[in-house]
């Protein structure tokens, strides 16, 4: 990693930081991938989703890098050549309505070698920042909301299965999908009670 990092300073290369479906969906080529974690950020589903999972009638919950705490995901080394390209394609997948904000932060890989990465932060001053809500209310919002890119209780199964085969716990993700869960397995009885 240390020699990669040094090339990059070199040859224009830069890093790009996934804590939630850009993990599992980046959508842009690139050079590798790992591990890597921030800190001064957390992973949270803070977010009211009005296009991607949900629509302004029936929002859904997507996630944030939320400030306080830190976050492990994954960095993407993206080449010198694909930067341009690769930014448009980012920016018209995440700053749809602006609730995030583009930023560089420096994230460490296990190899203790840092880089800047290009990431995106969620805005606390927009409307559609939900800030810390209790599970039972995530769950209510994320059960029945659906939007361009699909369901979001999908969204937030696949992210949290994602997470686990990287070997990376995440609490909040874990609560809400068990809640997810119980709210399917309730559903399912009443439809076979029927």
């Amino acid at each position: 990693m240390r020699e990669k990092h040094q090339s990059q300073r070199r040859d224009g290369d830069f890093w790009v930081f996934g804590y939630g479906s850009l993990m599992w969906r980046p959508g842009f080529d690139f050079i590798e991938s790992a591990l890597a974690h921030v800190q001064g950020y957390h992973r949270s589903l803070c977010i009211f989703s009005h296009v991607h999972r949900g629509t302004p009638e029936r929002p859904g919950l997507v996630l944030g890098l939320d400030h306080g705490g830190s976050c492990q995901g994954v960095a993407f080394r993206v080449a010198a050549a694909r930067r341009e390209a690769t930014l448009a394609y980012l920016r018209e997948r995440e700053l749809v309505t602006s609730v995030y904000l583009e930023k560089n932060l420096t994230v460490e890989f296990s190899e203790g070698v840092h880089v800047s990465a290009l990431t995106y932060v969620v805005d606390r001053a927009h409307p559609q920042y939900a800030g810390r809500l209790p599970v039972d209310e995530i769950t209510r919002l994320v059960s029945g909301a659906r939007g361009a890119f699909g369901d979001n209780p999908a969204y937030v199964r696949n992210t949290y299965e994602h997470l686990l085969r990287q070997g990376i716990h995440d609490e909040e993700l874990a609560t809400v999908t068990r809640s997810l869960d119980a709210v399917s397995c309730r559903v399912e009885g009443l439809r076979a009670a029927e």
